[in-house]
């Protein structure tokens, strides 16, 4: 939502004639828009699903979609978290709440607060898709990314999953009171951190996704001026500036 916040105001200093206006919401709630006819475009972190076709398929509602951008998943724990990587299993483990203390001393000093998303958030639904879980009763819901980062700040038993743009700047961690966590599919094997470009590039990291537009048909033309910007030179660099990749770079 930030980035297109961004390229919607650098896009508008050189396209004064076009307005434009820009809400959030999350993916399940931008698709709802359109489908509903209160929007030309909306962003969404998934896949438009079975379900949501059909309505649209109901109302005679075309759309075009496609990935304008590559996200990476960040998993972040508190500053004071000794932990610097873990692996899909111990992260399963403890966003499922499996595992509900840091250490083998099960005092509530180490106990796990997890923060995270509400469950119509496309973040939600990827997370809880690729690690096959249903998370922890005590998982705490939260309105949005920066919500999730100030709670990992402020609770040193804090573990979060945000949005890369919501952590990285320019390529680099945006902020202090968090550890941005390195990640590998399983134990044995190399963990790498969405902070590494190449790894992102060579889609080595753990947790990245597309990230999906979609657009009316009927408004495709009045939208496509803006869709160029966004693979515009300009529109990338803006892209990878705020913690995103492009999708060719």
């Amino acid at each position: 939502m930030n980035l297109v916040l961004l390229l919607g105001e650098k896009f508008y200093e050189s396209q004064k004639e076009v307005h434009m206006s820009i809400s959030g919401g999350g993916s399940g709630l931008g698709i709802a828009t359109l489908l509903n006819g209160q929007a030309d475009i909306a962003n969404s972190s998934r896949p438009i699903n079975s379900f949501e076709e059909n309505l649209f398929r109901k109302k005679g509602i075309e759309l075009i979609s496609f990935e304008f951008a590559q996200d990476a998943l960040v998993i972040i724990v508190n500053d004071n978290n000794p932990l610097d990587s873990m692996s899909g299993d111990q992260l399963k483990n403890i966003l499922s709440g499996t595992v509900e203390y840091w250490s083998d001393n099960h005092s509530s000093q180490h106990k796990i607060s997890i923060y995270g998303r509400q469950n119509n958030s496309g973040t939600h639904a990827y997370l809880k898709k690729k690690l096959g879980i249903n998370f922890s009763l005590h998982a705490k819901e939260m309105n949005g990314n920066a919500q999730i980062i100030e709670a990992v700040k402020s609770d040193k038993g804090g573990i979060g999953y945000v949005g890369a743009g919501y952590v990285i700047k320019d390529g680099k961690q945006s902020s202090t009171g968090y550890k941005i966590i390195k990640l590998n599919e399983q134990v044995g094997i190399k963990a790498y951190s969405p902070l590494d470009l190449n790894a992102v590039k060579e889609k080595k990291y753990y947790l990245q996704r597309p990230l999906y537009q979609y657009v009316l048909k009927s408004s495709y033309a009045k939208a496509k001026a803006f869709l160029d910007f966004e693979q515009s030179p300009q529109g990338r660099d803006i892209i990878f500036a705020n913690g995103y990749f492009p999708i060719n770079y």
